[in-house]
């Protein structure tokens, strides 16, 4: 997925619909079947010591301040309650209208919700959450909202450093990360008929207005630079997302053939997305084919497909908060024409230069040069512009976490050396002209010795291709063809 992000969308079929007819055709292909913890709280998938060692490095960061981060707000009825992910991030908590204080002089965390038993029960969330909230979150003190204000009151007599989240319109200009607020300001804040500022901008403002002796700092910094390496708990989280992407490819893959629909395909990555535990979309499924090429995010789902199209399909699932970015590249009728093949061959010998290039140690430029040098061994120029971003970035695109385009700030350069732990998309993504393009993207960790592709399981080479296309679809299976 390339560096503009797209709004998240929850999914749009119920997972039962047609779990009978997958079961019992075969049409999806799930070798990495999960077992009934899928469905358990997203929290649940991450040990609690976790979110409390997390906690203990921001307090680290910030020794002589107080951070105060809000949760997201109960949603419209017709959307799933998602919680911001910095908030996730330390707490783990998916309770709405929450507040959580962490102090680093006094090295303490507090958490600021009001939850009752029915509530809890409506929302299926724990009842130890109201019965003995401390003991369930994993924090020193659990208050109501009410106390908040002065708490916080108490906390600026003894220390005058208030931290709070990306409140410097210099990070919400320089990071994609921050889709939901980038949204706003497009839409909202930066239109001269309306001008509010983001719920971030109007919580800083309110601290700034009620303690007006604070010094005010952004602690989003802070947040992305523990966020940018992930830990194991983190990364078994993004490579079950990204195996239901595989899934959900293959079965879309197999689903494809002249006089469907854009928007049946769609529809079928989303249930098996769902049937396989994700609780929704990372972004708006991307399909891309004829003179939608040229649009690289095009999701409107509006084209039947023809004998001759080529499809790039950029799509993954959002998981126990963690998301994954896959793209695939195939031909409609099942059969690479050599125009095809040529573009496609290239594209995926230039994805394992890419792979084969990246190990601890080493930068992105560094493996861009690997990638000049293969061209230059093929007599293709390097400097070529459909080449450009290749050989300086060695086909990183954008990291992956909890957003499909996370912390985009903490990256810092192509001459930054790569760590352990590190997630990022891997994408090939070649443009030919008008009505034709490739694009092959796997969602990557840097190991100890080398990389491990997340999203493995996807046919790669143009004959594992065109053999699964030559497998029954659901699609075709439902229509009786």
């Amino acid at each position: 997925m390339n560096p503009e992000p797209l709004p998240r969308l929850p999914l749009l079929l119920p997972a039962s619909l047609l779990l009978g007819a997958l079961l019992t055709t075969g049409c999806v292909s799930a070798p990495h079947r999960f077992p009934s913890e899928a469905y358990r709280p997203a929290s649940s998938l991450v040990p609690a010591s976790e979110f409390a060692a997390r906690r203990a490095r921001l307090m680290d960061l910030i020794p002589e301040g107080v951070a105060v981060l809000p949760g997201a707000t109960e949603p419209v009825a017709s959307v799933q309650f998602r919680q911001n992910n910095d908030f996730y991030y330390l707490t783990g908590l998916e309770v709405p209208g929450a507040y959580l204080v962490v102090d680093g002089v006094a090295r303490q965390s507090a958490l600021y919700f009001d939850l009752s038993e029915d509530a809890a029960k409506g929302a299926g969330l724990p009842l130890e959450l109201v019965r003995d909230p401390v003991a369930a979150t994993g924090v020193d003190q659990v208050r109501p909202v009410a106390e908040l204000e002065s708490q916080l009151a108490a906390l600026q007599a003894r220390t005058p450093v208030l931290y709070a989240p990306h409140f410097t319109q210099e990070l919400a200009r320089v990071t994609a990360a921050l889709e939901e607020q980038n949204t706003w300001n497009r839409t909202v804040t930066n239109n001269p008929w309306d001008g509010r500022p983001t719920r971030q901008q109007a919580f800083v403002a309110r601290l700034a207005e009620r303690y007006p002796a604070a010094e005010l700092r952004d602690c989003s910094p802070l947040l992305w630079q523990l966020r940018k390496i992930k830990s194991e708990a983190e990364v078994a989280l993004i490579r079950r997302a990204a195996q239901i992407a595989v899934d959900a490819h293959r079965a879309l893959i197999r689903s494809t053939e002249p006089g469907v629909h854009e928007q049946e395909l769609a529809a079928l990555f989303a249930f098996v997305c769902q049937k396989e535990g994700a609780q929704e979309l990372a972004y708006a499924t991307i399909l891309m084919a004829g003179p939608q090429h040229p649009y690289g995010h095009y999701h409107r789902h509006d084209r039947t497909l023809e004998d001759g199209d080529f499809v790039i399909l950029d799509a993954g699932p959002d998981y126990g908060y963690y998301d994954a970015d896959v793209s695939s590249s195939f031909p409609v009728n099942g059969r690479f024409s050599d125009r095809q093949r040529e573009l496609y061959e290239l594209g995926e010998a230039l994805h394992q230069v890419c792979l084969a290039g990246y190990r601890p140690g080493r930068t992105l430029r560094e493996v861009g040069g690997d990638v000049a040098a293969f061209l230059e061994a093929r007599g293709l120029d390097p400097a070529a512009p459909r080449f450009r971003g290749l050989t300086t970035w060695g086909g990183y695109n954008h990291p992956i976490g909890l957003a499909t385009h996370d912390v985009m700030a903490s990256m810092r350069g192509p001459d930054e050396p790569l760590r352990p732990g590190f997630v990022f998309a891997c994408d090939i993504n070649i443009p030919q002209d008008e009505d034709f393009g490739i694009r092959i993207e796997d969602t990557v960790v840097i190991t100890a010795d080398g990389c491990e592709v997340l999203s493995a399981g996807l046919p790669r080479t143009v004959a594992e291709i065109e053999a699964l296309m030559r497998e029954r679809g659901l699609l075709q299976w439902m229509d009786g063809r």
